[in-house]
């Protein structure tokens, strides 16, 4: 019994050290995870790394790209369209422009409907808000457009031949034959798109209409990117450093050079006479002072007038002239955003 009894107690033991093997293992795994404070610590500190939000404004600028932007539009095809023979190859065209469409029912009957979905989050800066409009942009007002194709071809067909017009028939047959012709349709697509708002399109076959509805869904899908570089501060400047640009330091270095280069941005004006300007007044608050010691306008105007720019060998010495004289005085003393500084642009 005693055996039995220490078998049993030793079971005993096991059981208990067995069962306190997970609640250890679940106290390590506690304190080797960072807690709930760190963690959210670790995110707001990811969330304020440059090279993280650099990272973050790639990918989102990387979503927008149109061949990016098209993957992520559905054009949404009525069952209708497709009893017309001619509707596989609007279906072909736009699998292979990359986009995806869906057969389902729309309203109206036999028409079109594009929407953008987002399948990965984007900032709300970058990416608007899912839209679903009928051959339009989404911030444009709704004006739907109609197709019709081969109406061409139907008004040639009604026309009647050589020997048609030499049989007699009746006057009731004739106005039914002569009832509609181009002048006819061309009244109906004024009143259509003044009355009813609503836009035509005339397209030849099948194979012109894939063309057009590509280009539209490519249009829509640039549209995003294009949106995104007009809120741009300065939507022309890169991101990165200005090559071209002049150099200057914490201490002043490369001044010079800058002032030098914003001279060149005059028209007409050479190395050497920007030479000329920097020489004279090595720095913009100089000339500044400059002018504020002038007495007249006038003086002001011509106040660099007769500085000396140097020539090359064998020409004749020369000056900086007085248009170029009165640019830079406008330049750095006018108050008119809108005034024209140079009179032969």
């Amino acid at each position: 019994m005693a055996k039995v009894g220490a078998d049993r107690a030793g079971g005993s033991r096991r059981g208990r050290s067995q069962r306190r093997a997970p609640t250890w293992e679940i106290s390590d795994s506690d304190t080797e995870g960072p807690t709930g404070a760190e963690a959210s610590s670790e995110a707001v500190a990811r969330a304020r790394d440059p090279a993280e939000q650099r990272r973050a404004a790639a990918e989102a600028l990387r979503l927008l790209r149109p061949e990016q932007a098209v993957r992520r539009l559905v054009v949404q095809v009525d069952p209708a369209i497709l009893e017309d023979a001619g509707a596989d190859i609007l279906l072909e065209a736009l699998s292979s422009l990359g986009c995806e469409y869906h057969i389902e029912p729309q309203r109206p009957a036999r028409s079109l409907r594009w929407s953008r979905v987002k399948p990965e989050p984007c900032p709300s800066s970058v990416c608007g808000p899912t839209c679903s409009v009928p051959w339009i942009f989404p911030e444009s007002p709704t004006c739907p457009h109609l197709a019709v194709i081969g109406l061409d071809d139907y008004l040639w067909s009604r026309q009647p031949n050589t020997q048609e017009m030499q049989q007699p028939e009746s006057p009731g047959m004739a106005h039914a034959m002569m009832a509609v012709g181009w002048p006819e349709v061309e009244e109906a697509l004024v009143l259509l798109q003044l009355w009813a708002n609503l836009d035509v399109l005339l397209v030849a076959s099948w194979q012109e209409l894939s063309q057009h509805v590509c280009a539209f869904t490519k249009a829509l899908a640039q549209h995003p990117f294009k949106q995104f570089q007009e809120r741009r501060a300065v939507s022309f400047c890169t991101a990165a450093c200005w090559v071209a640009g002049a150099r200057v330091t914490r201490d002043g270095t490369g001044l010079r050079g800058a002032w030098w280069r914003q001279i060149r941005q005059f028209n007409r004006v050479s190395p050497a006479m920007a030479d000329a300007v920097v020489t004279a007044f090595p720095s913009p608050r100089l000339l500044q002072q400059a002018y504020v010691a002038c007495g007249t306008e006038q003086e002001r105007l011509a106040l660099l007038a007769d500085l000396p720019v140097k020539a090359e060998k064998g020409k004749r010495p020369r000056r900086l002239g007085p248009d170029l004289s009165r640019r830079i005085c406008l330049f750095l003393t006018a108050t008119n955003p809108d005034l024209l500084l140079d009179l032969s642009s």
